[in-house]
């Protein structure tokens, strides 16, 4: 056999090899990834029973809707339990205006049976909404600690211990000591891993509550607030971050998990966030959409309770931050999740102390009485008119309802036509006193051209009958009220004339961006809304809808 010649190249190059094999850079070991599951809801506004069923896209025939009877207090503890199951690290989380605007059982007992309710399924954290200071901060606190309501007493089965969660108000100031209302931030560990959790509401919240609730108190930027606070953590050692903000979007899609052309303050919001942030949960908007924006996973989950967000994060061990998220709405639909027997049990204390109210019958209807057709409110007319009628003898000659003061229709399904009591606080669950002013008819007309005014979603009115006017849809925003179309009783608003008005306490101190009202002269004081509903439904029952011929709209 013939040997291969000795080579000191093949050795020196053998020894080459080995040493740069030696000297490169090993390979980045994968990262070890931490689990942790949020579950977030948002807009529950005290719906601790059943909300009108969610239209979904009829699987047999894509071209039409079913509805699908979802949500309440008994269904979501039960989905909140299902989901979180065998996931060792989890957290439940709200994004704001869990309470207000809330129906009768939740109302009547000042929203306690709902603060109790979401303590009881295992709610961690919320940020502050809007609605949450519909009663004035000092009410919030109240909730917040516990204790009886410290007018009216304890209503509920038994003394309201406060909640056991936390609600966080990160641009909430309190003019007199600069501190915020309630904590702005948390830190929450996971197997030793800290994430923190930023909440807050928007900065026009002012102008959707009483004003008088929010006296005292400073509605900071959202994004600077972000932005501090999020610096506060980071400098705390904190890499994940999380946002929950009662703000958000509108996107084109009517998928729940879809985010074609979202649009709305949420879009322009996330952009401008410290990159430190992780994952956004927003809600106010009543939409439900799942989205990447600048990186950064935005959810929202309609409304009342009718769909829970899952949420994953995957969090590497060893830089402590977030490396990618997933997620999910849930639908809550009532043949998928069974009534949790904790809360049948909590919600039955309540309902056996609301039902002689809830279920008076107070008249019955002839056709339903949607809250919107179009661009038009056939329910709003209805409050409208109600108002009027309340406040004749005041000298009321005009009522306005803001649109968003309108929460439900009356409807004929499951009722056989019956309108009882709970129905009508559900549609206009603010309790609200009504207010007969006077002004000038030129302040009239400057309110109703106000409607179009921009970046406002609130300040749309619905008219009592007798008023009429024109829109131009056509034409720019602020020039859509046609010159000298409005009309009362057949004639036109004379400019120069003393009109008396009728509308709630809310819109009379400005709420809704009304600030024209502010200026109403001669007030006087009259019934509440849902006591002038209820008189009017009565006294015409059966009810149909008004007809949708206020508005006249060219386009």
């Amino acid at each position: 056999m013939s040997r291969r010649p000795f080579s000191w190249f093949a050795v020196a190059g053998a020894l080459l090899a080995a040493w740069l094999a030696g000297c490169a850079t090993p390979p980045t070991p994968a990262p070890d990834v931490l689990k942790v599951q949020v579950l977030a809801i948002n807009d529950f506004h005290g719906n601790l029973q059943p909300p009108a069923p969610f239209r979904l896209q009829d699987p047999q025939d894509p071209s039409k809707t079913i509805n699908v009877p979802v949500g309440g207090s008994e269904a979501l503890a039960t989905a909140v339990k299902t989901l979180r199951a065998n996931k060792p690290h989890h957290v439940f989380v709200a994004a704001g205006d869990l309470i207000g605007a809330s129906p009768l059982l939740s109302a009547l007992f000042f929203d306690e049976p709902t603060l109790e309710s979401l303590s009881l399924m295992g709610l961690h954290l919320s940020a502050v909404g809007n609605h949450e200071f519909d009663a004035g901060h000092a009410e919030l606190l109240r909730r917040q600690r516990g204790g009886c309501h410290p007018t009216e007493g304890c209503r509920g089965p038994k003394p309201f211990k406060g909640t056991g969660f936390q609600y966080l108000a990160a641009s909430t100031v309190v003019e007199a000591t600069g501190d915020t209302l309630l904590p702005a931030y948390q830190v929450r560990h996971f197997d030793g891993v800290p994430v923190g959790f930023i909440g807050l509401t928007l900065k026009n919240t002012p102008n959707l509550v009483m004003p008088s609730a929010a006296t005292g108190l400073r509605f900071d930027d959202e994004v600077e607030s972000i932005n501090r606070w999020a610096k506060v953590l980071r400098s705390q050692g904190v890499e994940a971050i999380v946002v929950l903000i009662h703000e958000g979007g509108y996107p084109r899609s009517s998928s729940m998990n879809g985010c074609d052309g979202i649009s709305g303050p949420i879009a322009d919001m996330v952009p401008r966030m410290d990159k430190a942030v992780d994952l956004v949960v927003t809600g106010h908007t009543h939409r439900a959409y799942n989205c990447v924006i600048d990186g950064r996973r935005v959810t929202s989950g309609d409304k009342y309770g009718s769909m829970v967000t899952d949420i994953e994060l995957r969090i590497d061990r060893r830089t402590r931050d977030v490396v990618d998220t997933s997620a999910t709405n849930v639908l809550v639909r009532l043949d998928t999740f069974a009534k949790d027997p904790e809360q049948t049990e909590l919600l039955a204390g309540y309902i056996a102390r609301a039902k002689p109210l809830m279920e008076r019958e107070i008249g019955r209807l002839a056709t339903e009485v949607p809250m919107v057709v179009g661009n038009e409110s056939p329910m709003g007319h209805l409050i409208a008119d109600a108002q009027l009628a309340a406040t004749r003898d005041l000298g009321a000659q005009v009522a306005l309802m803001n649109n968003c003061g309108i929460r439900a229709s009356l409807v004929m399904a499951n009722t056989g036509g019956i309108v009882r009591f709970s129905d009508i606080f559900t549609a206009q669950p603010f309790n609200n006193t009504l207010i007969t002013m006077t002004l000038k008819g030129q302040e009239l007309i400057d309110l109703l051209a106000n409607q179009w005014e921009a970046g406002k979603t609130c300040n749309g009115v619905q008219v009592s009958q007798g008023l009429r006017y024109t829109v131009d849809e056509r034409r720019p925003p602020a020039e859509r009220l046609v010159p000298g179309t409005v009309m009362l009783n057949g004639k036109p608003i004379d400019p120069a004339a003393d009109i008396r008005v009728t509308v709630n306490n809310f819109m009379a101190e400005g709420g809704d961006g009304f600030v024209i009202l502010k200026n109403g002269r001669q007030r006087d004081t009259g019934p509440t809304d849902v006591e002038a509903l209820e008189r009017h439904i009565k006294a015409h029952s059966p009810i149909s809808a008004p007809a949708m011929d206020r508005v006249v709209r060219l386009r």
